[in-house]
């Protein structure tokens, strides 16, 4: 739940966050979610400053001085859409504790969808990728830094290694039964 929201409060609005490491299957899950829900999309690595990319090209990882304004930055465009009433799916890697709650800070439309994946099917997607500019071999400081999803944040954590329309699935049950039916959740009248 949401800083500041008693437990009968529901957003106006949804902001799914597809999180996780590279190569657990974001951008697949967060497709499906749009076209089942004809919601609203950003892909977060297009918030990424050039700095930021240059830096993940070269192999280094990325640090919390480098990612703070780049969660800033999706944390204000998801505040935008929200105080439009959008609701919006955006993919972003959200690895610490601290990242989220950077990103639902006074949005309490924030709902992360975590998706997980064993490390050697995340190193094979990896390293099977093509055009991402983020090399393989940063994806061991990931799952170093991965914080994963607790039990008081917004979300649902969800297997990645199933077909994506079973993993898309089962992320909107999860979402309906935390958001509610109705007018609390814009996936309720998807989902009926």
């Amino acid at each position: 739940m949401a800083p500041g929201m008693a437990a009968h409060d529901s957003p106006p609005t949804t902001s799914i966050v597809v999180m996780g490491v590279s190569g657990s299957g974001k951008s697949t899950v967060a497709a499906g979610l749009v076209e089942r829900l004809g919601w609203e999309f950003a892909e977060g690595d297009d918030f990424h400053p050039p700095a930021n990319v240059e830096k993940m090209r070269s192999g280094r990882p990325l640090d919390d001085d480098d990612r703070w304004p780049w969660l800033r930055i999706l944390a204000a465009w998801i505040g935008e859409h929200e105080r439009a009433g959008t609701p919006v799916v955006v993919t972003c890697s959200a690895l610490k504790r601290s990242y989220r709650d950077l990103l639902r800070d006074g949005h309490p439309s924030v709902w992360f969808a975590h998706v997980t994946a064993d490390a050697e099917l995340l190193r094979k997607r990896v390293e099977q990728r093509t055009g991402h500019y983020m090399p393989s071999s940063l994806l061991e400081s990931q799952l170093a830094t991965l914080e994963p999803l607790q039990p008081d944040e917004p979300g649902a954590s969800i297997s990645g290694a199933g077909a994506p329309a079973d993993v898309v699935a089962e992320l909107l049950r999860a979402l309906e039964t935390d958001r509610g039916p109705g007018g609390r959740s814009p996936a309720a009248t998807v989902l009926t």
